[in-house]
């Protein structure tokens, strides 16, 4: 399995980032990094406009599961069929926005383990044969930041364009008040606390690995972001 993710995932992303670094200007793998992003974004533009389509999909629900949920508040076998029948008219899979998100987590990783690992002298023996195989990578960008070390401002900047991601999908929920209203008030509280969760943990992470990580996760929240505000506005107008 690991040779095969090796193969598949980590081998060309680690190859894609030296032929960039190769190409750019002045070697800047800053530079580097931000164009691999937006081609690994346009590799997955198809998943990544399912997902978000889903998300929307089942966050503009959420009014119309509130009710169904305050009608059948006492018969929770007719609820699930009353909320599965509204899937069905809506033709929302409820599911349908996780898969896609599940196939992009080997392309995080292998990314990941490209700048844990993948800049190293030793790493780059796995460089192609038709590709220019540098000495070594300079991890400074710009000249003063070196992405090989975390980076608070890059680690900041991802977690706020994570919340302005995750805001972007949030919808107001009616208020229910009915005894059996607390289910829905525990799960709005949840949600509440992702939207803020999310991003908490971006920083963490960002604060914890290399800057290079961060700043991959920072284009390609924004990316997604600036792809949603393009699908939303257009299905606006429509």
């Amino acid at each position: 399995m690991l040779e095969i993710f090796n193969l598949v995932f980590y081998r060309p992303i680690l190859n894609l980032l030296v032929f960039l670094y190769n190409i750019v200007p002045g070697h800047d793998i800053g530079l580097a990094i931000i164009i691999m992003t937006v081609a690994i974004k346009l590799i997955l533009l198809p998943l990544s406009k399912q997902s978000i389509k889903s998300q929307k999909a089942l966050q503009g629900l959420q009014p119309k599961i509130a009710e169904l949920k305050k009608k059948y508040v006492n018969n929770k076998e007719e609820q699930g069929r009353a909320i599965m029948q509204l899937y069905k008219q809506e033709k929302v899979n409820p599911f349908s926005s996780c898969l896609p998100l599940l196939v992009q987590l080997p392309f995080l990783w292998a990314v990941f383990m490209v700048f844990k690992a993948g800049l190293s002298g030793q790493s780059l023996n796995l460089v192609y044969h038709f590709i220019y195989r540098p000495e070594f990578i300079n991890t400074m960008s710009l000249g003063f930041i070196n992405l090989a070390k975390p980076n608070a401002v890059l680690a900041v900047l991802a977690g706020l364009a994570q919340f302005w991601q995750a805001k972007m999908l949030t919808v107001k929920r009616p208020e229910i008040k009915t005894s059996g209203a607390k289910d829905e008030d525990m799960l709005a509280i949840m949600n509440k606390q992702m939207l803020y969760l999310m991003p908490a943990l971006t920083v963490f992470i960002g604060l914890s690995f290399p800057g290079g990580l961060a700043l991959y996760w920072l284009v390609t929240t924004l990316l997604t972001a600036l792809q949603q505000l393009y699908l939303f506005r257009r299905k606006e107008q429509v």
